[in-house]
């Protein structure tokens, strides 16, 4: 996110004024056809505030690759022209952003009460915790491990039937603030271990061998942030020294290739690496509780939005890991297993070759730290709506992608190391 984008940001739009905050706002999706092409959006985005969404740094993009962006309502006609001038292929994702976010909502009328098919805020996934660790005290408990810049506890779950010597698997979710769908399915998988657990065998297995730590939103300050303030809003909301752009990109914060490839030095870019590895409270708290916990995590799942994709290492550089064979044949089959229910076709593979290189990233670091069965999922959809997915698709997007966890810790169950 640029310099313009970060301090329009930092500014703090009231909540009352953020109704119209993004009205007149265009995505556009391009495919450049060749260096010409690419140098075209290098200069417009360094001339004007261009949100990129897919991928998220305009230093990533490559010829034939497609880039989704979002731009001003006061430039989106000049960006048209444009386009349409220098002959490169593209369309428009989203006509009005404003009348998407509104659309992201079922109905007007909020209830304050948790439901696991709507958009919930922080303080009613907080209580959710508290709640679900109550009403379960057989298979989850609550704790904190850790609290974020603005001094939010980070509350983590462990689901799991007590027993001696237990694997366990580590999922997180809402490391980018304005992924919604993110930590609507850390819920979601909650929910189902509780509900079928006694009646679906795969569960009931899974939650008697293994034990679940899940994390339901990372970015906690960040998720606040996209309800209050700017509903686009990626990263943390750490103060950076000597600037006055805010926050680090939490998934280019941790010790994996740190601030190479696909992450910015500059605190004002979308990508900000931060100013050292786990400069970020919330990036130390995980991989703190995951190094304490070293000997038993078996797998480390983290769930980002969008793109329809599963990912594993490696994202900082073009090298393969070393089951990499192993690795590739579980993404296989857990994308079969997900297409099973509606049919949505995931793409998987290595981060670098599959989408574009990005260092920093916790799936590589988890990975390098000896965990071997490491995943990034790109939940839906492919662009339609992008980081504003209606809350009527939350239910289809976590049933399936429940049925791709559930293959993936299954097969770790099965092959414990």
């Amino acid at each position: 996110m640029w310099a313009l984008l970060v301090l329009i940001g930092a500014a703090a739009v009231s909540a009352h004024l953020q109704d119209l905050a993004f009205d007149g706002q265009k995505v556009f999706r391009v495919i450049p056809q060749n260096d010409e092409q690419v140098a075209i959006l290098n200069s417009l985005a360094s001339n004007i505030e261009v949100d990129f969404w897919q991928p998220d740094s305009v230093t990533l993009i490559r010829p034939k690759m497609q880039v989704d962006f979002r731009v001003e309502a006061d430039t989106s006609f000049e960006v048209e022209d444009l386009l349409k001038e220098s002959g490169m292929e593209y369309r428009v994702l989203i006509d009005n952003l404003q009348a998407a976010v509104d659309a992201q909502f079922d109905s007007k009328a909020r209830t304050t009460s948790h439901s696991y098919e709507k958009y919930n805020n922080w303080e009613t996934i907080a209580a959710w915790t508290a709640d679900i660790a109550a009403q379960n005290p057989d298979l989850v408990s609550r704790s904190v491990i850790g609290e974020t810049y603005e001094g939010r506890p980070m509350y983590i779950l462990k689901m799991g039937k007590s027993g001696p010597n237990k694997k366990a698997i580590f999922m997180d979710c809402g490391f980018h603030a304005r992924e919604w769908i993110s930590p609507a399915f850390c819920q979601w998988f909650v929910k189902e271990a509780v509900e079928t657990y006694g009646k679906d065998t795969v569960m009931t297995t899974l939650l008697d061998s293994l034990d679940f730590y899940v994390l339901p939103v990372v970015n906690i300050d960040g998720y606040v942030y996209t309800w209050t303030n700017d509903r686009m809003w990626r990263k943390t909301r750490s103060k950076n020294a000597g600037s006055r752009c805010i926050g680090t990109d939490p998934n280019r914060n941790f010790n994996a290739g740190w601030c190479t490839l696909g992450a910015s030095k500059s605190p004002c870019d979308s990508t900000y690496c931060g100013s050292a590895p786990e400069s970020e409270r919330e990036t130390k708290a995980l991989a703190d509780f995951i190094r304490e916990h070293l000997s038993t995590i078996k797998a480390y799942l983290t769930i980002h939005s969008y793109s329809q994709l599963l990912l594993f290492p490696y994202s900082y550089a073009y090298k393969l890991p070393s089951n990499y064979e192993e690795l590739k044949s579980i993404a296989h089959a857990a994308a079969k297993q997900l297409a099973s229910l509606y049919n949505t076709k995931y793409t998987y593979g290595p981060g670098a070759t599959t989408i574009y290189p990005a260092a920093g990233g916790s799936d590589d670091w988890a990975y390098d730290e000896g965990i071997k069965y490491s995943f990034t999922f790109e939940l839906r959809d492919t662009g339609r709506y992008g980081f504003v997915l209606p809350e009527s698709q939350i239910k289809p997007t976590c049933e399936e992608t429940l049925l791709a966890v559930k293959y993936i810790a299954n097969y770790v169950l099965e092959h414990l190391y």
